[in-house]
């Protein structure tokens, strides 16, 4: 959704770490390296690892010694089976970031498990819940690095039990990765109505992931066996849904064959022996070809807070949507409208004197205490702060309701707007916009039906921190949710504020 309504729809660790909040927001870290403990070790309150961790790390006192590296984030998404934690530990082995002793423990793990072709997934699922059942559950996060560009993995659960948890990943996410397997009824299964395939794909072209590689995995699975046929299958069923979804399929789309679990095309191109009619790029050079998405520097400063926990002070986590930080700024956090001053800014696990748009950071700051600070506040400039409201105006396009529903005033659905969850209710249905012609219907609309695209006020049960799409499109695109499932996606269009460009109400 960019300049209209779609059509149908931070942790820093080292690169060889994988981070996961847990079910309490609470960091989990595995340290993948053949000298390191794998068992989780809890962020939250002041372990003598996480102190040593955050007083010591390395400061980067002259600022043209820091990174000049573009930075992306990747989000691996897609049905659940189809392999995008094995793809994720894939990378993280092929760039170095974990060694053959590590996966020969992994293996071995695995086939204590009965579980042989998990032990790749097992660098990016790090928990033992994850791991016995085999499904992603929270967004794992690692960073790996090529020549020209730092990346940062967030792989988002399959499953449709955890789509929030997917939504929170792709709300960080600057690209795509869409994880499809070629296996016989994989790929079947996860297209048809109802599988995580299509969702994924809604969700993320309304969350702003505007680049899409479509990678299709297990190419060399015995039923597949690096088949052009079942490839060329795959990308023909995919294309018209992606640009039913919004997306440019020549400009803001790429088919590429892999397998995950042997790394074949990912660092290197697949031998011609194995797959004589791929001449395209393999996963790393795709991946370094992708544009950098443009931000803005000098903008007001946003960091939604993804996480937090105490060590020495109050830590935040997230990604800077706008602006930049340096040491000892004033702040606000906002709703509750806290003056906070930037005491430490962390990279990559490294400590820096300033970060820019697009980086995942985390920044320690004093003025306020850690239980004050809930998932979806916002690190915002003293002099331009975000909107903190209770209501706004919105454009919505109804994708599929649940069976009986009405969408009329009194409707209520659960709103994931960035990092926020929140309960809401639409209290009034505006205008109705004809999909064609993209103009109002005269006449107002009582209730609409799926595929419906119409302005509504929608109220939210607390204060919320959320900007209009025109200014601030990752703060400003949002989904609607009902009983686990999406029935809408939406574009913030006005706020009620004192602004001669929002609709007032």
């Amino acid at each position: 959704m960019e300049d209209t309504i779609m059509t149908t729809a931070e942790e820093d660790p080292k690169p060889n770490d994988v981070v996961k909040p847990n079910e309490n927001g609470e960091g989990l870290r595995d340290v993948a390296n053949a000298n390191a403990s794998t068992e989780s070790i809890e962020v939250k309150g002041t372990s003598e690892v996480k102190e040593k961790e955050m007083a010591a790390p390395e400061v980067i006192e002259d600022e043209e010694e820091e990174n000049t590296k573009r930075h992306l984030n990747v989000v691996f998404i897609g049905h659940v089976d189809a392999g995008k934690s094995t793809t994720g530990g894939q990378i993280l082995f092929l760039s170095g970031q974990v060694d053959d002793r590590t996966i020969q423990k992994y293996e071995k793990e695995a086939k204590d498990k009965s579980r042989e072709s998990w032990y790749m997934a097992y660098i990016m699922d790090t928990n033992e819940e994850e791991r016995v059942k085999g499904k992603t559950v929270e967004v794992g996060r690692a960073h790996f690095e090529t020549e020209t560009t730092r990346f940062t993995i967030l792989d988002a659960p399959g499953h449709k039990s955890y789509v929030p948890n997917m939504i929170s990943g792709a709300s960080q996410a600057d690209i795509g990765v869409l994880v499809i397997s070629a296996r016989k009824g994989e790929f079947e299964t996860g297209y048809e109505k109802g599988g995580q395939t299509r969702e994924h794909v809604q969700l993320a072209k309304t969350l702003g992931v505007s680049k899409l590689l479509v990678v299709v995995n297990k190419m060399d699975e015995p039923t597949v066996n690096w088949s052009k046929e079942r490839y060329d299958e795959i990308e023909t069923k995919m294309i018209p849904f992606l640009r039913s979804s919004g997306y440019n399929v020549k400009k803001d789309v790429q088919f590429l064959p892999i397998s995950g679990l042997v790394g074949s095309n990912m660092k290197t191109r697949v031998d011609k022996s194995i797959c004589p009619w791929w001449n395209g790029p393999c996963l790393f050079e795709a991946l370094d070809a992708v544009e950098v998405p443009l931000r803005d520097p000098k903008g007001p400063f946003r960091m939604p807070n993804i996480d937090k926990f105490k060590d020495m002070g109050t830590v935040v986590m997230g990604k800077v949507e706008s602006g930049s930080i340096r040491e000892g700024d004033n702040l606000l956090v906002m709703p509750n409208k806290s003056h906070v001053k930037v005491v430490a800014i962390f990279c990559d696990e490294d400590r820096v004197k300033h970060a820019g748009p697009g980086e995942n950071l985390r920044v320690r700051i004093s003025g306020v205490e850690e239980e004050e600070i809930l998932a979806g506040f916002v690190l915002s400039s003293l002099a331009k702060p975000i909107p903190a409201v209770s209501e706004f105006v919105a454009q919505l396009q109804i994708l599929e309701l649940l069976d009986n529903a009405i969408f009329t005033p009194g409707y209520k659905a659960v709103l994931h707007i960035h990092a926020i969850v929140e309960d809401c209710e639409i209290v009034e249905l505006m205008q109705q916009i004809d999909p064609k012609t993209k103009r109002p219907m005269k006449k107002k609309p009582l209730f609409v039906k799926n595929g419906a695209v119409v302005v509504c006020h929608v109220q939210a049960n607390n204060l919320i921190c959320v900007e209009k799409f025109s200014d601030f499109p990752q703060l400003g695109r949002f989904t609607l949710r009902s009983e686990g499932k999406t029935v809408a996606v939406g574009k913030i269009t006005g706020l009620p504020t004192v602004d001669e460009n929002s609709e007032q109400f």
